[in-house]
This record gives C-alpha cells, sequence and structure tokens, in this order.
C-alpha cells in the first residue's frame, strides 16, 4: 500500500485481514493518517510500516507480482521490495478547480450533490470521488455513477415534455 493518509492507512487495515502481509510505505517521514487509524494499524501483526520512502517506480513481474523501487529521501540509496500487489492511496483531493464559481464545491473541493448525484446546477449531474458521497471506493462510485445517470435521465425526460402534457397533469 502506498500512502500514509487516512485513505492509505484504511486500505491498509482493510487489505490486512484478507491477506498474510501488508507493507505501507509512507514519503514523509511519519504517517499522516488519524491517530485511531494509526493505533489499530500498528495492533495488526501482519503490518509493515516503511516511512522516509520514496517510490521511484513500480515493475510488473509477470505471474510473480510486482517490483517497487524506493528511494530514501535526500540519500538517493535505491532499495527494491518484491510484493504480490501495490495499490495506492494517495490524495484526496479531487480535480475541480476548474469548476470553481460554475457549481458549489465543498470546502475540500468535492463537487455538492444530493441523493440524486444533482449538483447545484439544474441539469448537471456528478458522481464518483469528486463528490461529497462517502466512502471513496469504486464500487460505490459505480453505484452512484448509475444513480446519477438515471436521475439525469429522468431530469431530460421531465424538461423536454411538451407544455400541454405538463398542464394536463
Amino acid at each position: 500500500m502506498i500512502g500514509g493518509g487516512n485513505s492509505g492507512v484504511e486500505a491498509a487495515i482493510d487489505l490486512a485481514g484478507i491477506v498474510a502481509h501488508v507493507t505501507l510505505i509512507e514519503f514523509d517521514g511519519q504517517l499522516r493518517a488519524d491517530e485511531v487509524l494509526q493505533r489499530k494499524l500498528r495492533s495488526l501483526p501482519n503490518v509493515r510500516v516503511i516511512v522516509s520512502a520514496q517510490t521511484t517506480e513500480v515493475h510488473r513481474r509477470g505471474r510473480q507480482g510486482e517490483r517497487t523501487d524506493l528511494q530514501g529521501p535526500g540519500t538517493g540509496d535505491l532499495h527494491r521490495l518484491d510484493l504480490e500487489g501495490v495499490f495506492v492511496q494517495i490524495g484526496l483531493l479531487p480535480n475541480t478547480e476548474w469548476l470553481k464559481g460554475t457549481i458549489a464545491l465543498s470546502p475540500r473541493g468535492e463537487i455538492e450533490v444530493d441523493a440524486r448525484g444533482q449538483t447545484s446546477l439544474p441539469g448537471v449531474f456528478a458522481a464518483g470521488d469528486a463528490t461529497t458521497v462517502p466512502y471513496k471506493q469504486i464500487i460505490i462510485a459505480m453505484g452512484e455513477g448509475s444513480k446519477a445517470a438515471l436521475a439525469a435521465f429522468d431530469h431530460l425526460i421531465r424538461a423536454s415534455a411538451p407544455a400541454e402534457a405538463a398542464a394536463a397533469a
């Protein structure tokens, strides 16, 4: 697991429950996750934490897994670590700068959505990790995308309905 913030530590904790061993790699000299998450991580016997190590390259080794090159900041020392898989969990700030002034964004830059994925701009829907929906996981983003697509379809049908039909209803 690459990343020592909340998302990386949470993912390492989850992974530790289903695999024999987890190695968490963090560039900074210390983990940046909430203390409660760090305590839980440290309590797990099958987790190793490596800090002050920059992942410089990941190599695929066919069916044997992967190899990661790590470099200590300032030292230039290169270390190779053989792994079964590499998961990157760094950075939760969404790339939404281009939306500022167009739709409502949270203080963290997430797109504010309602339960249907509707943004503050009528007819504009959003889904996935860039929104205020909690639990940034692929399966949740997929479900939210389906929900937003259905809501957008519903919006388009209602917006394009002839005025006479709307008045009769």
